[in-house]
């Protein structure tokens, strides 16, 4: 026994069947492109910027010099310690407040070279005043800076 469609069914089933080979014909010559249409879609895609290693010719340009040795205390201070330190955000004792680094003076370098190094719980003092790119040298420079610049 044969079963048979209505003919509106094998209408919808023609209108469907040649919908997606058309669709599949346009998918097709999309993947198509010439030579400028590709050059375009790379231009349009392309990196904003390049990485460039010290050493390598290959970049067009100069690289950024690599630093010759440690920063100062002031200019870490001014990179990555100003923005807490001269405003007294979070809590932070302000650079130059006497009364404020009083008690912090009192308890000696080494506790606050380690407070700087490791942050300090339950304040707004994070590891290395949040600069991962400080070296611990540079680190306890901008202590001892903002130290100095307190008594």
């Amino acid at each position: 026994m044969r079963a048979y469609l209505p003919k509106d069914r094998l209408i919808m089933i023609r209108i469907v069947m040649t919908a997606i080979a058309l669709v599949a014909a346009m998918t097709a010559s999309a993947i198509e492109l010439n030579d400028s249409q590709r050059a375009a879609i790379e231009e349009r895609i392309a990196p904003v910027g390049e990485v460039c290693l010290q050493g390598d010719s290959s970049c067009g340009g100069a690289a950024v010099a690599v630093s010759s040795g440690p920063r100062s205390g002031k200019e870490v201070f001014d990179a990555a310690c100003m923005a807490c330190h001269s405003t007294g955000a979070g809590g932070a004792p302000k650079l130059g407040d006497v009364a404020a680094w009083a008690d912090r003076i009192a308890k000696g370098s080494d506790a606050l070279h380690q407070s700087g190094l490791q942050g300090v719980p339950g304040t707004s003092m994070m590891a290395k005043g949040g600069c991962m790119n400080c070296s611990d040298e540079e680190v306890i420079a901008a202590v001892d800076y903002m130290v100095e610049g307190s008594q």
